[in-house]
């Protein structure tokens, strides 16, 4: 639909870089943050070591893809939350018209994360691999967690500070636990005093699991 709820986020840009998408053995779609831009989180596509990858970046209208908490009720986000869910599921269409879900990564950053995770959650499958750098799950505490599905062994790599403003460290324990649940492959790395941002380790984690994307 291009009016009503679904359409908070439509007519915004999809940025890509790296190869072609209709050329690329693999692709990552990247997820911006509250307040940053697709152009943003593109950049750091600079970072990975990878010859054979597309990298597509969707944009929030007003460079935010829900209002309020990750952990407010679901319903408060509504309808931007359903909006932005779209907008992941038809980026990812776009990329499995081209390649197999099993070559394609998901990775978001802070918002991006929580929604890339959802959206993951949601729609289980065999994916590339999935990284929610400083993020977790969608909902305040004792949200069910009925989710359908497996995700067949996708590797999933969760990265957050044990001190994050924004992310509580219970919420990306409680995420890695709901992927083990569902047949994730799930690395968990809590780090000391971390401020809010994406590092090294974070980085290199990121680039072992598109390289065994690559590798098949």
């Amino acid at each position: 639909m291009a009016n009503g709820t679904t359409g908070l986020h439509r007519g915004q840009p999809l940025l890509s870089a790296g190869v072609p998408v209709e050329q690329a053995q693999a692709a990552m779609i990247m997820v911006h943050g509250r307040g940053a831009s697709a152009e943003d989180i593109l950049s750091l596509s600079a970072e990975f070591e990878q010859q054979h990858f597309a990298y597509l970046a969707p944009q929030a209208a007003n460079h935010a893809w829900y209002p309020y908490s990750f952990l407010q009720p679901i319903e408060k986000n509504e309808p931007w939350l359903s909006s932005a869910l779209l907008v992941l599921e038809e980026t990812l269409a776009l990329v499995t018209s081209h390649m197999p879900p099993e070559r394609v990564v998901l990775l978001g950053f802070s918002q991006g994360a929580c929604l890339t995770l959802e959206f993951a959650a949601r729609h289980a499958r065999r994916y590339g691999g999935i990284a929610g750098l400083s993020g977790g799950l969608i909902g305040p505490d004792g949200t069910p967690r009925d989710y359908a599905d497996s995700m067949d062994g996708t590797p999933i790599f969760l990265g957050c500070s044990d001190v994050d403003f924004h992310i509580p460290k219970e919420r990306v324990q409680d995420t890695a636990r709901v992927f083990t649940d569902l047949g994730a492959q799930v690395t968990m790395r809590l780090y000391s005093n971390m401020g809010h941002t994406v590092n090294e380790d974070e980085i290199e984690a990121v680039n072992n699991i598109m390289s065994s994307v690559i590798a098949g």
